[in-house]
């Protein structure tokens, strides 16, 4: 346990810090699984609309280093790779 006021308020500054990320994380992560359960039952409008959802909380939560802004690059990629796979096959059926 700290002793030292400034490692105290260190401490509670670091517990706000790690709620506050996990809540951001969290929020991507069920913004990501509803875009995939879209995708995966064809709804494709919809996934679209999520599409758009996810990018806008990864952005998010890259721009306030909760996540580093390469790892959020990479899952828009993987995302829309996923996204644009189905519309191709949609579009060839």
């Amino acid at each position: 346990m700290a002793n030292l006021a400034s490692a105290k308020k260190r401490n509670k500054q670091n517990e706000r810090n790690r709620r506050r990320n996990r809540a951001r994380k969290s929020a991507v992560k069920t913004e990501t699984r509803k875009l995939l359960d879209a995708v995966h039952a064809g709804d494709l409008e919809t996934a679209q609309e999520r599409f758009s959802h996810v990018t806008k909380k990864l952005d998010q939560t890259a721009a306030k280093a909760t996540m580093h802004r390469n790892t959020a690059a990479r899952k828009k990629s993987r995302l829309a790779k996923k996204l644009n796979a189905a519309l191709a096959a949609a579009k060839g059926d």
